[in-house]
């Protein structure tokens, strides 16, 4: 079947898959302009986005202050708490502002590469299926769709997440054809890093990949089965690595966990970053309900995903330690402004 189906749309764009020298043909000519002209897109005037997502350019800074900033996405020099994010882009991005700077081009740089270099995964995926003609098309659309551009010109690092998805893309695709684990393993491991770039978002993309496999895949129900529970489990152990170690980490020794009830993870991945993004902030049980049954945040519950602020007094003045309380309700700006 995938014989005649590359045969089919060989004859049909013959002069797209006739090889050039090498293994370089006019399709792959027309990716690498195409590639090209993405790259010049991103850059042109790239001076305007300035210092990117202040939030997220403050952390990259703060985290090449020590390693202990670097390993837990610190969203400030002092590390009191962290970035409302799992850590793995933000490390490619503090590692290219360790190379050229902590500026809006360096933090920006690997999702604008991640951008670029979606283009040729693009094509090969469709290119294998629909021929040489509908992948670029593909690519081409891709590099001239707006979002695209808006969201690899900047520092949030969704790029990197698409990029990572089309790989595993790919390796759940060969994992059907061929019925060979391996490739399920690298596509739940590629699924797992993404977690670890976005979190939940990453498994948007998981049912259609499962059921690609369980439906289509060239091996027996059991084996199909055994597979699918294989790969769940790898998703879940490289998901929840850095999860796991940064809870079982004693409160003392780290960062308040950012945006999370509790300064856990589990519950960042689970409210914030998880039911919140479906039902929002005052979704019941959302945050905890008072005595009384209201949903007003309490004295101390603090805004902007900061750690709890302390108490009052006792006789109602100032809250006790009120400058570290203060250090923590700074916004991301501020500490940007701080470090410059």
């Amino acid at each position: 079947m995938k014989k005649e189906n590359t045969s089919s749309q060989s004859q049909s764009q013959p002069w797209l898959d006739g090889k050039l020298f090498w293994h370089i043909t006019p399709a792959w000519l027309i990716i690498s302009l195409l590639m090209g002209v993405s790259l010049l897109l991103h850059l042109v005037n790239i001076g305007a986005i300035g210092d990117g997502n202040l939030y997220y350019t403050a952390a990259v800074k703060s985290m090449l202050q020590s390693w202990d900033n670097f390993f837990f996405a610190a969203a400030e020099p002092g590390g009191s708490v962290t970035v409302d994010k799992p850590p793995l882009g933000l490390w490619i991005e503090a590692l290219s502002a360790y190379i050229f700077g902590v500026n809006g081009f360096a933090v920006s740089l690997p999702n604008i590469l991640a951008g670029v270099f979606s283009i040729p995964v693009l094509f090969h995926l469709v290119k294998k299926y629909f021929g040489s003609l509908a992948g670029i098309t593909s690519g081409a659309v891709y590099v001239i769709t707006p979002i695209v551009l808006a969201a690899d010109r900047n520092n949030t690092i969704d790029g990197m997440l698409v990029f990572t998805l089309l790989l595993a893309a790919w390796a759940f695709i060969q994992a059907t054809d061929t019925g060979k684990l391996r490739y399920l393993l690298i596509g739940s491991v590629l699924v797992g890093l993404g977690f670890n770039i976005k979190m939940l978002q990453s498994y948007l993309v998981l049912p259609a990949f499962l059921l690609l496999f369980l439906l289509a895949a060239k091996i027996g129900w059991g084996k199909r089965i055994l597979y699918i529970s294989t790969a769940l489990l790898v998703i879940l152990v490289v998901s929840l690595s850095w999860a796991l170690v940064v809870d079982l980490t004693p409160v003392e020794a780290r960062p308040y966990v950012g945006s999370s009830e509790n300064n856990t993870v589990m519950e960042l991945i689970l409210g914030h970053n998880g039911l919140s993004r479906l039902f929002g902030k005052n979704r019941s049980g959302y945050p905890p309900q008072n005595v009384d049954g209201s949903r007003k945040p309490p004295a101390n519950f603090s805004q902007n995903a900061m750690p709890p602020q302390n108490p009052p007094a006792p006789n109602g003045g100032p809250a006790a330690n009120k400058p570290a309380a203060s250090r923590r309700t700074s916004t991301s700006a501020d500490r940007w402004k701080s470090f410059q």
